[in-house]
Parts: C-alpha cells; sequence; structure tokens
C-alpha cells in the first residue's frame, strides 16, 4: 500500500491489532509525559472498534485518503484531508479508513492520570460497507 500522507506511515501497528478490524500503521511523531501525538494509517477497509478514551480527550487531524469517525447516537461523518474531529472525553466513538479507500490521520491525546482507554465491539459491517 502507497502511504496516503506526508508523514511516515510508521510499522504495523500489532500492539493494537486485536481492536481494529484490517490492517493499520503506526507512526510515533511526539510524546512526553503531557501528550502523545501519532500518525495512524489505515489499509482500505480496516476501522478501530468502538472504544471510550475516558477522562481525555482526542482529536484527529485528516492527512491523506478518506476516512469516517462516528460518534454513538450520530451519523458517521466523513474525513478528508485537513479536516479535524474532535472527541470529547468520555465519548464512545470509532474512525477508521473508508471502504475502499486508504486513510491516514494524527491524533493527539493529551496524558492525565487515571485516563484509560476502554476497547469495545467492532464496527456493525453492514452499516460501515454502507459507506461506500
Amino acid at each position: 500500500m502507497d502511504n496516503p500522507s506526508a508523514f511516515p506511515m510508521g510499522a504495523s501497528n500489532d500492539a493494537f491489532a486485536q481492536y481494529f478490524e484490517g490492517q493499520s500503521y503506526l507512526a510515533p511523531l511526539a510524546d512526553d509525559e503531557r501528550v502523545s501525538v501519532a500518525n495512524v494509517t489505515f489499509e482500505p477497509g480496516c476501522t478501530n472498534h468502538w472504544h471510550i478514551h475516558h477522562g481525555i480527550c482526542q482529536i484527529l487531524l485528516a492527512v491523506g485518503g478518506r476516512g469516517y469517525y462516528q460518534i454513538e447516537g450520530q451519523e458517521p461523518v466523513e474525513l478528508k484531508p485537513g479536516d479535524v474531529a474532535y472527541i470529547p472525553p468520555d465519548t464512545k466513538h470509532w474512525h477508521g479508513a473508508a471502504p475502499a479507500e486508504s486513510f491516514a490521520h494524527v491524533a493527539v491525546m493529551p496524558k492525565a492520570e487515571g485516563a484509560s482507554t476502554e476497547w469495545l465491539e467492532p464496527v456493525d459491517e453492514d452499516t460501515y460497507r454502507a459507506l461506500a
């Protein structure tokens, strides 16, 4: 797969593979005790599972390809390069590539004592495929 963004694609995201449907790649860009910044690249059709970041928000900066994110109870939102998604703390959501296109986003996540990520069920396949 060609890298859809100007950021490094990184290595296979093996540490989190159990929480993804399809292949993703992770390239850490900056990390200290207050914030983590990483480029995440999704092969076509790859999404992460529904999940919640307890105690922290997440900001997604779309940098390549075409993808989606969805907050529980809302419609999926398309993401193209230049789009920004803000996920409030303690909000169930998912994000990933469009069914037939690769996608990359830079994920910005603050760090806080007691913060955690709760991984949940996969995205409904029929609902996701309808996004094509």
